[in-house]
């Protein structure tokens, strides 16, 4: 199939990694379906020639309108899936409210799901398709102040494996795509869900959370071996255009790193690295 006939759905384009990804495919050739949760984002990728709709991941029923309309204008059909939309919320796994927990579900897993259990019918029907997920190093280890994010991206990982294994012989195929820090609002949007979620004041963390909030709240100071969104988009292309695509992708340095240290240290050595990390 030729890729003019090649469409992919992609979440979370407002910004970063996904809207770097929809211009990326769209230059390659790929039909890109670009969607993103407020309609003044959808208005400005539309502005800059990208086919896109409203879809807010927390929200049943705008999946559910948003991979109707996307099949209606592509026939039916749909090559692939890149799911990216998602948010990480900072704070102390004793500081996390049930909300809170719910909240970083309900968008970066259960939103995920739902939009994937609606494709995959659609590709087994074709007897093809990709479904990308777009996790993260701390999909691979666990660092503080980040457990709802790393609760999220482990989920993400294990019902990616199930999927993998679930599939296998229906032509679609589930790949993983982690990276380390990226250059995105993803630190911004990270210190405004903390702002609301954590009451930092009266927690024993307190002292951590002063030095999280400088690194939060930090302009012009990326974290060390960050690299732009081009890399995950590199990766992207690749679990597109393979034969037979791998079921993970590493990008960056610390994911090469930690992937490698947690089968090689012992839990505590790995431990006492990760501790370091605020």
């Amino acid at each position: 199939m030729d890729k003019q006939h090649q469409s992919i759905l992609i979440t979370g384009c407002s910004s970063g990694i996904g809207q770097c990804v929809a211009v990326g495919l769209q230059a390659r050739g790929y039909r890109v379906f670009a969607t993103a949760r407020q309609a003044a984002d959808v208005a400005a990728l539309q502005a800059i020639g990208l086919e896109s709709l409203r879809l807010d991941l927390d929200d049943s029923a705008s999946i559910q309108a948003a991979v109707a309309e996307v099949l209606v204008r592509t026939e039916g059909q749909l090559y692939a899936l890149f799911n990216n939309g998602a948010y990480g919320q900072p704070g102390a796994v004793e500081d996390l409210s049930r909300a809170a927990l719910r909240a970083q579900f309900e968008t970066n897993v259960l939103g995920w799901q739902e939009l994937t259990n609606l494709v995959i019918p659609v590709m087994r029907r074709q007897g093809f398709g990709r479904i990308i997920q777009n996790s993260s190093v701390l999909g691979l280890v666990a660092m503080p102040m980040r457990g709802a994010y790393v609760a999220s991206k482990y989920a993400i990982e294990g019902l990616s494996d199930t999927l993998r294994l679930e599939l296998h012989g229906s032509g679609v195929h589930i790949s993983l795509i982690e990276p380390g820090p990226i250059r995105s609002r993803f630190r911004a949007n990270a210190h405004r869900h903390y702002q609301r979620q954590i009451q930092a004041e009266t927690s024993v963390h307190r002292d951590t959370y002063a030095a999280m909030e400088r690194r939060l709240q930090a302009q012009g100071a990326p974290t060390p071996f960050t690299l732009p969104p081009e890399a995950v988009l590199q990766r992207v292309i690749q679990a597109l255009e393979s034969r037979c695509p791998r079921p993970r992708y590493y990008v960056t340095f610390p994911t090469y790193l930690f992937g490698y240290l947690r089968h090689l240290l012992p839990t505590r050595w790995l431990d006492a690295l990760t501790r370091r990390i605020v």
